[in-house]
């Protein structure tokens, strides 16, 4: 019996005075029953137009009906028969911009809670089913993947399902890219992320990690090892900053970095353990993006009182998804919009003391649309903190780039690739952040499934 209840049935989640001083998941999931009840909302519209926002292709209304019937598993199997990462998918990637907007549903109310439901069909596979993924046979063909995030894994995870032997290199010592690196704990739990690999690992696919490729090895030298094509998907892992006075001072981290101490070096297990990031009382975060919502929630678990954002546009303005500010302000995160920062004042031991700001005003639009913000005259503050985390942006690391010749990119350092991945090298593919600069998990899964198909036309046409 349908659904016709115009709203979604509630996520359980932590309540935000317990959840902001842990690093547990913050949703908590539906149950079975809740699942059911929330995928009898889907009207299994005949055009399907749910399908046209997913850059992965899911047949999300077959998966949800197999759910409304009960039949978890074979849920999971057609979502998994397009997307390698659903757990993963179904925790980060922003359906209500995508997928979701698309749901007829929604025209008269919510729409169906398409991402709630990927991800209750994941976890519930991982946790009831332990079957082991069937290899596809061999067909003696070898493809590489640089860098093991979203894009590169999807890329891997395709061509191995093709047949190829599939190495994937890794630079870190841990594989997931960004999934790892960047994500918080409360957001994304690491344990799911090494089964999704776990997952691809079982399809054939191997990860070498610790091989920075520029250093360790060349993409030439990759081919020289018999690989006939390569897809890139090395991410945006370099910070950018702001270029003000101050930026060099003791306490000042770009949002990489301190997410990366959080996430890699395990200070989401404080207090259980020592810490390996210093955060203070009092802690700004410049940016309006989610990385800016991650770094000033991990802020606060980590026993910080006070944690602003500081972002220079007002809240319509800012990219974040409205899920991450609605979740920092319920923790006790302070926004300061419309504010912009010139200076961080360092104390006679070289840390951080403050950070002087000036209130802005929105003007005509810029390039990007959005109205630009200008200063107002007189408004000049000093802000106390003793933490600032620079979180407005990264671009693509500049080694491979600079080690591969014949690669072209453009003024950003982003790789040149068209739409099916293809560089100005023969062989060479790229996708994800490598070439659209930061963007989100499900765009840049999206580019390594693309290019794993055009991989596939490529070697095959070679005989």
């Amino acid at each position: 019996m349908a659904n016709m209840s115009l709203k979604k049935v509630p996520m359980p989640e932590q309540d935000p005075e317990v959840r902001n001083r842990n690093f547990s998941e913050v949703a908590l999931g539906y149950t079975g029953e809740m699942a059911m009840e929330e995928a009898r909302r889907c009207l299994n519209c005949k055009h399907k137009p749910c399908m046209s926002g997913c850059p992965v292709n899911v047949r999300i209304p077959e998966f949800i009906m197999h759910i409304a019937a009960g039949d978890f598993e074979k849920a999971y199997e057609t979502i998994y028969d397009t997307n390698s990462l659903p757990a993963v998918c179904g925790r980060v990637c922003p359906q209500e911009t995508q997928c979701e907007q698309k749901c007829v549903r929604g025209i008269k109310g919510e729409p169906v809670a398409i991402g709630r439901l990927e991800r209750f069909a994941a976890d519930w596979y991982m946790e009831n089913i332990k079957k082991q993924a069937v290899k596809t046979p061999r067909n003696g063909k070898k493809a590489a993947v640089i860098g093991s995030g979203p894009a590169g894994l999807t890329c891997a995870g395709d061509l191995a399902k093709m047949g190829y032997d599939v190495t994937v290199f890794e630079a870190f010592h841990k594989a997931g890219g960004v999934l790892v690196y960047g994500i918080p704990e409360f957001r994304l739990p690491k344990d799911l992320v090494e089964k999704e690999i776990g997952s691809l690992k079982a399809l054939g696919v191997e990860i070498r990690t610790n091989m920075v490729i520029g250093k360790t090895l060349t993409i030439d030298e990759i081919f020289e090892e018999g690989y006939e094509a390569i897809f890139i998907g090395s991410g945006a892992g370099l910070p950018t900053f702001m270029g003000i006075p101050g930026e060099n001072l003791n306490g000042v981290f770009s949002a990489n970095e301190f997410l990366t101490r959080i996430n890699l070096m395990k200070a989401y297990m404080f207090p259980q353990t020592g810490t390996p990031v210093k955060c203070g009382r009092n802690v700004a975060v410049v940016g309006g993006g989610n990385v800016a919502m991650d770094a000033a929630r991990s802020a606060r678990r980590l026993g910080a009182e006070n944690v602003y954002i500081v972002y220079r546009r007002s809240e319509a303005e800012m990219p974040a998804r409205i899920e991450e500010v609605h979740h920092a302000r319920e923790e006790g995160i302070i926004f300061k919009l419309l504010t912009n920062p010139f200076r961080i004042i360092g104390d006679d031991n070289g840390w951080v003391c403050g950070m002087e700001c000036v209130k802005m005003e929105l003007g005509e639009p810029d390039a990007s649309g959005r109205r630009r913000p200008v200063p107002v005259q007189g408004s000049e503050h000093v802000i106390d903190v003793d933490t600032v985390i620079i979180a407005i942006g990264t671009s693509p690391n500049p080694l491979i780039r600079s080690t591969t010749p014949g690669l072209e990119t453009n003024k950003w350092g982003c790789i040149v690739a068209d739409e099916d991945g293809r560089t100005s090298r023969e062989g060479v593919f790229a996708g994800g952040d490598a070439v659209t600069g930061a963007a989100t998990v499900i765009l840049a899964m999206g580019a390594g499934k693309k290019a794993a198909k055009a991989m596939d036309e490529y070697i095959r046409s070679k005989g």
